[in-house]
């Protein structure tokens, strides 16, 4: 094994034994920061595959919120990273996640989760629609559904945080306005929030 492949194991090796160390749920592929500023994500079918996620890294909720009621979600769009604090501060999850293609598309702000749903139905926004007028008007849940098997619907309007069944477009400016998240990653991150908890995207 030459030295280069030595030294990205044992960058991975370590950066999963601080984040076991500190309860923190990383990608379901693993990731390791490269000295160039991207990540690598090594996907579970085998290869690595590299992102621009250059702040995938745990925080504190404090700068973001005033307090963890009703647990607090935390979207950060420049790193692609979405973090998550339960109200006694027990839980803290941290999830790569795919986001917005382009800035027009890119919502800032706080708002809270409204509803949840497991196998989510999908219909194209009018604006979807408009900019791709040969996308159906109606996906029934399933394999084929872009929400993936679990959705959390937010107070503005077309916005969602749910799954992917396509996971390239994990860690990438993939969406038309929502966050994405791994199937497994948005099951669990479904399980720990509810209707009322905190989001804030930056």
């Amino acid at each position: 094994m030459n030295d280069d492949r030595m030294t990205d194991r044992l960058s991975r090796r370590g950066l999963m034994k601080g984040a076991a160390a500190l309860g923190v749920t990383l990608a379901a592929p693993a990731i390791a920061q490269t000295g160039d500023g991207t990540t690598e994500m090594e996907s579970a079918i085998g290869g690595v595959t590299r992102r621009n996620i250059s702040s995938f890294r745990s925080l504190q909720w404090q700068p973001y919120f005033a307090s963890l009621k009703n647990g607090a979600i935390l979207v950060d769009i420049t790193s692609r990273a979405l973090h998550f604090w339960s109200e006694d501060e027990t839980i803290y999850r941290l999830y790569p996640t795919s986001v917005p293609l382009t800035e027009d598309l890119t919502r800032r702000g706080r708002t809270e989760i409204v509803r949840k749903v497991v196998g989510p139905e999908w219909r194209p926004t009018p604006e979807m629609k408009k900019r791709n007028p040969e996308w159906p008007d109606y996906v029934p849940p399933g394999p084929d559904n872009p929400l993936g098997t679990h959705a959390l619907y937010l107070s503005w309007q077309y916005y969602r945080i749910h799954g992917t069944h396509d996971t390239r477009k994990i860690g990438r400016r993939s969406s038309n306005g929502c966050i994405g998240l791994y199937n497994e990653h948005i099951a669990e991150l479904y399980e720990l929030t509810r209707v009322g908890t905190q989001v804030l995207l930056i």
